[in-house]
């Protein structure tokens, strides 16, 4: 009675133990992980791919006060702060508080023509708009800037403070006071822009490229023939030409 009770156990114990896949052949061990494979990254892209279309159906649902949202533009990136209920402060150009008071009009979308005539008279407003009129059709990318600046952010409350409280006209500036620098000073504490960065890097690596040097000259005295050698012309050309010599 008791040997067969221990055979039984024995026999239970390797049931237990058995592993039906390494009964198989290689050949279709390697075709089962691969299987299992591919269904986990079908999985993986449909759960992307659903939560992006959340944020593209109701987006308000997955961001919160004090956050910080980019869209991109064809020429730029556009950045503002999440306030909550569908609201967005940003740093935008606008002409129109200039010429009127009209709170009707100045609230309306900025159109490209207010938005460039704000740009070439300095003159910008942080406004806050419902988060489809600041995504104006992009896709709305989140909190992109915590990992590229590597800085911490403040509270999300006192981010959103921050935004609001400087909500209404203020000066602007497309290389020291635009957009990115508004955000970044409400959830880092310091306005830095990433954009003029990178502008400003361009730009340094044009002038001190010889092959400036050498185009600045060719203009230069192809103004002067055009117009004629003078000391109105020649003054300027020669300016620019020791300019780029001495920085590069």
């Amino acid at each position: 009675m008791l040997d067969s009770l221990a055979l039984l156990l024995e026999k239970a114990f390797l049931l237990a133990h058995f592993d039906l896949f390494s009964a198989l052949p290689r050949g279709e061990e390697r075709q089962r992980r691969k299987r299992e494979n591919e269904a986990g990254l079908e999985a993986e892209a449909e759960a992307e791919f659903e939560a992006e279309f959340e944020m593209k159906k109701e987006p308000e649902k997955l961001l919160q006060r004090g956050d910080l949202l980019e869209v991109p533009r064809t020429l730029f990136i556009h950045f503002g702060i999440y306030l909550g209920g569908g609201r967005v402060a940003h740093l935008i150009p606008d002409i129109l508080p200039v010429v009127t008071g009209d709170r009707r009009r100045i609230g309306r979308v900025v159109s490209n023509k207010r938005l460039l005539l704000g740009v070439l008279y300095k003159s910008a407003s942080v406004r806050v708009d419902s988060l489809q009129d600041f995504a104006y059709g992009s896709p709305v990318l989140l909190n992109t800037l915590d990992a590229a600046l590597r800085r911490p952010a403040l509270s999300a409350e006192e981010v959103a403070l921050r935004a609001e409280k400087l909500i209404g006209r203020i000066p602007y500036s497309l290389l020291w006071n635009n957009c990115e620098h508004f955000v970044t000073y409400c959830r880092y504490g310091a306005g830095v822009s990433l954009q003029t960065d990178r502008f400003c890097e361009c730009l340094k690596t044009i002038v001190q490229d010889q092959r400036s040097m050498l185009m600045a000259t060719v203009i230069g005295v192809c103004f002067m023939l055009f117009l004629g050698l003078s000391l109105s012309t020649a003054l300027p050309t020669l300016f620019i030409l020791f300019i780029l010599w001495m920085i590069g």
